[in-house]
């Protein structure tokens, strides 16, 4: 330990009157306090107490250098206090991934709240669908679907209860007609996601029970919001989660397909790295996600 170290110590043995106080105080064992002070004693080539059996004793040179060594203890303790209460207050740059279709709909109108909240917070946000590493990249958070969660050593907090459901623009529907069962949709120019091969096999819950559809069509997006748009323009049929078209739905402006059908628990998750001291704008920015989605 070095110096300034050893005086904590000293000052704390001072102040408690005994090594075994001290000790307690510190977390350490009496024979490791009483160690560090001999440590010190021979840097200073001078004894600065000694050992009685109702505890300790300073010598003069002790007495007096136990108020230069309270002094360096009362400011070590003014800093840890300090560096507690910032670490406490929600501070610094948040820097946040989020899926495209979900930040437009629900996050992006739910930030000036939270950064009024939390003044000394500043938000970096990235709208993508691409894979993201949270931890190489030096990301705080992933807003995601919670079925894309493949890394164990990440956390996944479920923010937002979601479904996807088939829909087409009613321009689209008056021009081709409305599929009357789920084979017919292979009849239908059907909205694919690009290169995520699995999304474009719809897997729907109806009345019989589980059943799929391998999809086809002429277009294709690079994520969720793409094909929304391209739906609300009429190229075709496509399977949307209900944040993305719920007000479509109500306005008329979209048209559910086969309505018995639905594509259930794509949940959306907030996911950060599993750290054991998780900073506090990490921590604040995942409450209140959770506070405001779930209700």
């Amino acid at each position: 330990m070095d110096t300034a170290g050893l005086m904590v110590v000293f000052a704390k043995v001072v102040d408690s009157g005994s090594f075994s106080g001290a000790a307690r105080s510190l977390g350490r064992t009496p024979s490791s306090v009483s160690k560090q002070i001999s440590q010190l004693e021979d840097r200073m080539h001078t004894r600065l107490l000694h050992r009685t059996k109702d505890g300790i004793l300073l010598t003069d040179t002790g007495r007096d250098f136990y108020a230069k060594c309270a002094e360096i203890a009362a400011l070590v303790r003014d800093a840890t206090e300090e560096v507690d209460e910032a670490e406490g207050q929600p501070r610094g740059l948040l820097k946040v991934i989020s899926s495209v279709a979900f930040g437009k709909a629900r996050l992006i109108p739910l930030m000036p709240e939270f950064l009024d909240l939390y003044p000394e917070v500043s938000l970096q946000l990235e709208l993508s669908d691409r894979s993201a590493d949270i931890e190489a990249e030096d990301l705080d958070a992933a807003v995601r679907f919670a079925e894309q969660m493949d890394n164990p050593n990440v956390i996944a907090r479920r923010i937002f209860t979601n479904e996807r459901m088939i829909c087409a623009s009613r321009e689209y529907l008056d021009h081709y007609g409305m599929p009357e069962t789920l084979e017919q949709l292979a009849q239908h120019n059907c909205l694919q996601v690009t290169k995520i091969r699995r999304r474009n096999t719809w897997e729907m819950i109806g009345p019989d029970g589980p059943e799929k559809i391998e999809v086809t069509g002429n277009f294709f997006g690079n994520s969720a919001d793409v094909i929304y748009r391209a739906t609300l323009n009429g190229l075709g049929v496509s399977r949307l989660s209900t944040f993305i078209v719920d007000k479509d739905l109500e306005t008329g402006r979209l048209v559910r397909v086969l309505p018995d059908y639905v594509q259930p628990h794509a949940d959306v998750a907030v996911i950060y790295a599993e750290k054991r001291n998780l900073a506090p704008k990490i921590r604040v920015f995942v409450d209140f996600l959770s506070e405001k989605l779930s209700r």
